[in-house]
């Protein structure tokens, strides 16, 4: 067995994004990893649910050996087997964001011996997370670029703060990912939204948050479809939007929001199109703050160098690089362009010997 690597969690973002970098890498390179300080910063440190049910994921697609793993634990060691296809299924059994359970899964069903199911419960459409939709809309036009795919099924929401979301995810394996260069977005062709409401919630706040995030994305007539979820799939109460902005080159920026209870409508939907429209009018960034970091791991793991423009290098981003290259050793850059940045890797060109050419 390799010597056991050990991460400190509480550094650069120091929360739960660090651990599920740690995990997913330690998974499918076979590094054993120990995990200390987890969240040690956080008014609530150690473990939550959410983290909690990420590892444990992983380590059952793995066959992992695990141990800390408890609510407020501040410290795990994960010591990984190897990634099998199957059903595997995790319930934060709170309104614990799903997206950030995918976020950890992914890559290893990707990289797993044959496909993959996953049946994810929690949270749908979370603050502290991107909404589901947008994992679906937005950052899967990142992985296939890297030549990784998922399909997805929404069979029920879950909101703060009852959660019961459940989401179904399939994902065929590869055997290995691509470099990507994306340094130009061209043209813009669209600016889609999804503006809705669920539960009692009138499906008129749906359209007054539309109408403010059109008031914010004037001039670029976004195509925005507001609407009420059907009670069948989403029976709490909840109001959010998602916006996608494509363009020719394939590129694919986003931005999301919740309206609180209480909040102003209008002003929650001019919230959400704010970053997307700084985005393009201040930046000419081919990935938004949300995929930003999520890509890294894939560039760290792809077979050639990566070359992506971004615009302001986030905490999160600074983190996942800093993950990267203590576990799987390899070298990343961010150098200026203009206002913006390009972060570069030569990547490991890991291959799922598993999966034939």
């Amino acid at each position: 067995m390799s010597e056991i690597l050990e991460i400190d969690g509480s550094v650069l973002e120091g929360g739960g994004q660090i651990l599920r970098n740690t995990i997913s890498l330690s998974a499918i390179l076979g590094i054993p990893v120990r995990v200390f300080n987890i969240r040690a910063g956080r008014s609530k440190p150690g473990l939550a649910g959410q983290h909690l049910k990420g590892i444990e994921l992983v380590a059952e697609m793995c066959k992992a050996k695990l141990k800390g793993a408890n609510l407020g634990s501040t410290e795990i060691e994960f010591i990984p087997g190897k990634i099998k296809g199957g059903h595997y299924v995790a319930d934060t059994r709170t309104a614990g964001s799903i997206s950030l359970l995918l976020q950890v899964a992914l890559p290893c069903a990707l990289l797993a011996d044959s496909p993959v199911t996953l049946d994810l419960k929690g949270g749908t459409n979370a603050d502290m997370a991107p909404q589901i939709d947008y994992m679906d809309k937005v950052f899967k036009s990142h992985l296939k670029r890297f030549g990784g795919d998922f399909s997805m099924e929404i069979i029920r929401r879950g909101y703060f703060p009852r959660g019961g979301g459940h989401v179904r995810v399939e994902v065929t394996p590869v055997r290995s990912f691509h470099s990507i260069t994306v340094l130009e977005r061209k043209e813009l062709q669209s600016i889609d939204g999804w503006s809705f409401v669920a539960g009692v919630l009138p499906v008129k706040v749906a359209y007054q948050m539309s109408d403010g995030a059109k008031a914010e994305l004037r001039g670029y007539s976004p195509n925005i479809h507001s609407y009420k979820e059907d009670q069948s799939v989403a029976k709490d109460n909840c109001a959010g939007i998602i916006l996608s902005a494509s363009f020719s080159s394939g590129c694919v920026l986003g931005s999301d929001g919740l309206c609180s209870r209480g909040f102003d409508k209008h002003e929650a939907g001019r919230k959400a199109a704010e970053p997307l429209r700084k985005i393009l009018e201040n930046s000419k960034a081919c990935v938004d703050a949300h995929a930003q970091d999520q890509i890294i791991l894939y560039m760290c793991l792809a077979s050639g160098q990566s070359s992506v423009l971004v615009g302001d290098v986030t905490l999160h981003t600074h983190s996942a690089i800093h993950i990267a290259e203590t576990i799987a050793k390899v070298k990343f850059t961010i150098r200026p362009e203009g206002s913006d940045n390009i972060i570069e890797c030569n990547g490991l060109g890991f291959l799922n010997n598993n999966i034939l050419e």
